[in-house]
């Protein structure tokens, strides 16, 4: 993209990288293309690598090195020849989309013009990418909701949203991962867990570029393994 990195310096140990100013698959590329190059060749002083949707943050320690030289290490591996991002994995997700447990469902449809079953079928559709983690523990943001159901957030959050709420706002889904508040749009539930817990190696069920496929179940199913 034109005008593309720009590289902005926060506090005295991180840079933060910008590769566009909108949510594109080609943007957060150069993203992942980054993030991977880091893991593979060395940067002194570099700590750690956080990637978001047309960002990344690089963190540094700034008794070993500085903004200017970390930045130098960057536009080097940006302008180095590099392969394709690596492929992500499919992830599944499993959702009930019962009245209930879909609360905002009525309103998305009467917003866009659909019955609740063409918005249901709308979202199966999507082409679903984790491009960033954020705000809580487990929350995976990702885009790709299909045009036809896109609305923006809430002009007020409701509380007490139920953990494994799925929600739309705008491009944007996520899976909630606890309790909490919210101004976007629940049209489901997922018994599918997100988030172990710390339990395993691996704390939440996707990586950032993963692919996410969205699968309908019956009450009953989602019943069942909400009780495993």
């Amino acid at each position: 993209m034109a005008g593309y990195p720009v590289f902005r310096p926060v506090a005295d140990h991180a840079l933060l990288v910008d590769f566009g100013d909108r949510i594109d698959k080609a943007v957060h590329d150069e993203v992942l293309r980054l993030d991977a190059g880091l893991s593979a060749q060395s940067v002194p002083g570099f700590l750690e690598a956080v990637p978001a949707y047309v960002n990344i943050l690089i963190r540094f320690d700034p008794m070993v090195t500085d903004h200017g030289a970390v930045e130098a290490a960057l536009r080097r591996l940006i302008a180095a020849p590099g392969s394709a991002p690596k492929a992500g994995q499919v992830r599944e997700v499993r959702v009930c989309y019962d009245a209930d447990l879909a609360l905002d469902l009525p309103g998305v449809a009467e917003a866009t013009g659909l019955d609740a079953e063409d918005v249901i079928a709308a979202h199966l559709a999507g082409d679903y990418r984790v491009y960033m983690y954020g705000f809580a523990p487990g929350y995976a943001y990702m885009a790709g909701v299909p045009e036809k159901i896109r609305v923006p957030r809430k002009t007020a959050p409701v509380r007490d949203i139920a953990a494994g709420s799925v929600m739309i706002a705008g491009p944007q889904c996520l899976v909630t991962t606890m309790v909490m508040p919210t101004g976007w749009w629940v049209i489901g539930r997922s018994p599918t867990r997100i988030l172990d817990g710390g339990e395993g190696d691996r704390p939440f069920l996707f990586d950032v570029g993963d692919s996410v496929r969205f699968t309908r179940i019956s009450r009953a199913e989602f019943e069942a393994e909400s009780a495993r």
